[in-house]
């Protein structure tokens, strides 16, 4: 049974190696075209041999998309099982994104679509799908909030769902663009408290401001 199980164990490594390489590169390149030639360098293995763990460059491109998703919603999940207000919900969530971005700069480029410029377009469209699950889930948290605490919201939750995760987004795109200098969790309690004082309110505050 070992023996049949050694050559898919290190089928497994080999993509792994493959998926953390193309991340290196992403974070030391910080712009320019990375080719399956490149990568294969980095790896230390041929052309051919990369090609026998993904079909092609965009299927390893959707192998560090689907880690960031894995990696994201199932921390989500948890977050939603431990927490259960609001503001606490919401801040945990979206401090997950920033410092996941700030741990995995490379990925930062796909998050961005920064690296995708020339990639299928499908990839680009499986990287808004995650910005908009996320807008989805802080949605439906926010739907939540009259039921769990009796309060309100004091913006649509649509738009204060986009809102949140256009801030987040935001500083991303600020922690590519400053070459992975301006980190995304800099400054981000300060900015969170001032946004949670108006976010969720007493029904009263609501009445009273429309």
């Amino acid at each position: 049974m070992s023996e049949q199980q050694t050559p898919r164990k290190n089928k497994t490594q080999r993509r792994e190696d493959i998926l953390q390489a193309l991340a290196r590169m992403l974070e030391d390149q910080k712009g320019g075209k990375i080719t399956t030639a490149s990568l294969a360098k980095e790896v230390g293995v041929s052309e051919a041999a990369l090609y026998r763990h993904f079909s092609s460059k965009g299927k390893i491109y959707e192998g560090l998309i689907d880690f960031i998703e894995e990696s994201l919603f199932s921390r989500i999940n948890l977050i939603l099982k431990e927490q259960q207000a609001t503001l606490v919900r919401c801040e945990h969530v979206l401090t997950l994104l920033l410092a996941f971005a700030e741990h995995n700069p490379g990925l930062c480029r796909l998050l961005t679509g920064d690296a995708l410029f020339g990639e299928s377009d499908h990839l680009r469209q499986r990287i808004a799908r995650i910005y908009e699950r996320l807008e989805v889930q802080i949605k439906q948290i926010l739907r939540e909030t009259e039921i769990r605490e009796g309060k309100k919201v004091a913006l649509p939750t649509t738009a204060a769902a986009s809102m949140l995760v256009a801030l987040v987004e935001g500083r991303i795109v600020q922690f590519v663009r400053s070459g992975f200098k301006r980190t995304p969790t800099h400054e981000w309690p300060i900015q969170w408290r001032h946004l949670a004082q108006g976010l969720v309110v007493e029904p009263a505050q609501t009445a009273l401001s429309q």
